[in-house]
């Protein structure tokens, strides 16, 4: 037929067409009128079977976070900036603005799997409200629980991400520490 697929659960579907031309711009092949409607049933198909295996991978909570990641992209006039490469080569930074003595925004971005983005985003978001004191209880662990199902060989994803906010956390504290 001339196409090959390529899923994962965890990082969304991956398709590749080689002839998508017949699929998008050729006229239907004489005697094979359902090819168009074929070709759509599978990749509907093939969407809902990752969908339904990142859902048991990630739980409902972490599915939805995935769908529609909260918190990405850069802060502008961030108070804390970090940036830490994992062990796995995934990159994590994590924006945190204060205000008051209490985080009033924070934002993450990756370039990571699928399994870094919802750990960032479920990272940024435990970290508003809190105070540079709470900050610090904010861990791999604690994000894992927040998040609560997660693939075990994913875990390192979490702890990339705490790891990333507490080096924010200390950029920041060296800051205010050479303000006084």
């Amino acid at each position: 037929m001339g196409f090959e697929s390529e899923v994962s659960a965890k990082d969304g579907l991956k398709l590749r067409c080689e002839n998508i031309k017949l699929f998008l711009r050729e006229p239907l092949a004489k005697g094979v009128p359902h090819m168009r409607d074929d070709f759509d049933a599978f990749v509907e198909k093939l969407q809902d079977q990752i969908f339904d295996e990142t859902r048991q991978a990630f739980g409902e909570a972490g599915f939805q976070r995935w769908r529609n990641p909260l918190y990405r992209g850069p802060l502008d006039g961030a108070d804390a900036h970090a940036r830490v490469t994992g062990t796995c080569g995934d990159s994590m930074e994590i924006f945190l603005k204060f205000d008051d003595g209490r985080v009033c925004d924070a934002a993450y971005l990756t370039d990571g799997c699928g399994s870094s983005t919802v750990c960032g985003s479920f990272g940024a978001e435990m970290a508003i409200g809190k105070t540079p004191d709470e900050l610090v209880d904010i861990t791999g662990d604690a994000i894992l629980e927040k998040i609560g199902i997660f693939p075990e060989e994913d875990r390192h994803c979490a702890f990339l991400a705490a790891e990333t906010l507490q080096e924010a956390l200390n950029r920041y504290m060296i800051a205010l520490h050479k303000e006084k």
